[in-house]
């Protein structure tokens, strides 16, 4: 087997691939249904759901630079994986707690939402940035092996996906938050058991023995934020209000180290942070899935696959089946071909993939049947385009950071990417709720013709934004090569 297979990884990477694949495994079974629980349950408007489930993703990313920060300069990248994971567990059983019998109507379920915010804030840029730490500079099989990791992320999603929604269907709720907790307690035990693995890698902090004033410190601060993040959730002009200004406040001292910086490192940290632009524009629509597509597979969607009978939620799952699938091909691509595919035009060619996952279903709208319901088959080829489009941008952010920005500020920056996706997470909800029907529409062919009105834009402006990326690309490309004389010029 070649060095460049991109089977052939260092053992640390299996160990985190397994580490992700269970936090994952838990994060996606709960969103699949959350959204679904917060209507039909607790009686929320699809609109009211959409707005809060936005301010919520946007918390949970939002929160990653944090955790990225406390890895970097505090705790070290490992012992903040296991903090994150353990302050998950125990938002993803107050999450059951709340559906259970007598607390469905309480305030529990922001509380929840608040700890899962938190622990996957100090969880999420972690095993990325380790896993990063694992690989040599210009390492050929690190786009190969960030794909691969990518494709731990859909392993996780797809069997929870499909598992959480029968659960709910058939024991109820609690039980099926319940999975999700599941997941974070074998992430903490596969972490401890296997640690050695990595014990020497990981960063400056992890070198050092725990300081417990430190580590006590971050544990009761996030339980704080825990608590503050419930409440503002209940308050959404103050969440967002907030997130603007974190962003503020990031985006300044990434572009103060930027400044710091001469030449083609300082031109590659400028091209990160377009092409992290570019990453807010792509998730807007991408964030559609557990939300306005969600709904769409609900209303006016056939509820049944190839012929077999499933829950409407359970469709979400097709986007990690096709990742899956796709993700080797692309790996090998991209180590035979890396040269020639920069990730300029990888971010360029995802976007276009992005615009023709809603306008397929747009067109789907069409072919209806009488009762305004159309075949799931338009779903399936969505999601495709939805899968594909994934691997080009959001699979490959990671390795994005990972080449373009320095060492030093590693977990910083995988954090500030999560940062797109909290940024678009709150233009997302918004997009959503243009697609939740009026009070008392309830006819499918009238809300078929709101979702093929949206989808349309939703679709059309996608392609726009694709072709203006695809025009740039090639300029991005050869700044980060240093062969543009916008380098020289500019950024020096």
């Amino acid at each position: 087997m070649s060095d460049r297979s991109i089977f052939k990884q260092p053992k640390p990477f299996y160990l985190i691939f397994s580490i992700e694949f269970w936090e994952r495994f838990g994060f996606y079974g709960m969103q699949a249904i959350l959204t679904v629980y917060m209507v039909k349950i607790l009686g929320m408007s699809e609109s009211v759901t959409f707005t809060l489930f936005g301010a919520f993703t946007a918390l949970v990313f939002g929160s990653v630079a944090i955790g990225g920060w406390v890895g970097d300069k505090i705790l070290g990248t490992k012992r903040t994986i296991k903090l994150g994971a353990m302050i998950l567990t125990i938002g993803y059983a107050l999450l059951g707690l709340s559906a259970s019998s007598g607390y469905g109507d309480s305030k529990l379920i922001y509380i929840a939402m608040g700890f899962i915010a938190m622990g996957n804030g100090l969880f999420k840029a972690n095993p990325s940035s380790l896993l990063a730490k694992t690989y040599g500079e210009n390492d050929p099989r690190l786009d190969g092996a960030f794909t691969m990791y990518y494709m731990a992320v859909n392993l996780g999603s797809l069997f929870s996906i499909l598992l959480t929604p029968w659960i709910a269907e058939k024991f109820g709720y609690s039980f099926a938050f319940g999975v999700s907790a599941v997941g974070l307690v074998i992430t903490i035990i596969n972490f401890i058991i296997s640690g050695q693995i990595v014990k020497k890698i990981g960063s400056k902090p992890d070198i050092n023995p725990v300081n417990r004033i430190h580590y006590m410190g971050i544990l009761i601060g996030a339980i704080i934020l825990s608590f503050v993040s419930a409440t503002l959730l209940q308050h959404l002009f103050y969440a967002h209000l907030i997130l603007i200004i974190v962003g503020i406040i990031i985006v300044f001292l990434y572009f103060r180290e930027s400044f710091l910086t001469h030449g083609l490192e300082r031109a590659k940290m400028i091209v990160a942070f377009v092409l992290m632009l570019q990453g807010v524009m792509f998730f807007v629509p991408f964030l559609q899935m557990p939300t306005s597509v969600n709904f769409f597979a609900i209303h006016n969607v056939s509820h049944d696959l190839f012929g077999f009978a499933v829950a409407p939620e359970q469709f979400q799952a097709l986007n990690s089946l096709w990742v899956m699938a796709a993700s080797p091909i692309l790996a090998i691509i991209y180590n035979k071909y890396g040269d020639r595919f920069a990730m300029p035009l990888k971010f360029a060619i995802g976007m276009v993939f992005s615009s023709f996952s809603f306008l397929v279903l747009a067109l789907g709208a069409h072919f209806s049947n009488s009762d305004g319901i159309i075949s799931s088959n338009w779903l399936v080829l969505s999601y495709i385009f939805q899968a594909i489009g994934e691997l080009l941008v959001s699979g490959l952010g990671l390795a994005m950071v990972a080449q373009l920005v320095p060492q030093r500020m590693m977990g910083f920056a995988m954090g500030m990417w999560f940062l797109t996706l909290a940024t678009a997470a709150v233009f997302a909800g918004w997009v959503a709720t243009l697609t939740a029907a009026p009070v008392g529409i309830v006819n499918p062919h009238q809300t078929l013709t709101i979702y093929s009105h949206i989808f349309s834009l939703i679709g059309y402006t996608t392609v726009v934004i694709a072709l203006l990326t695809l025009m740039i690309a090639p300029l991005l490309t050869r700044i980060i090569r240093g062969e543009s004389k916008e380098t020289k010029t500019v950024l020096v």
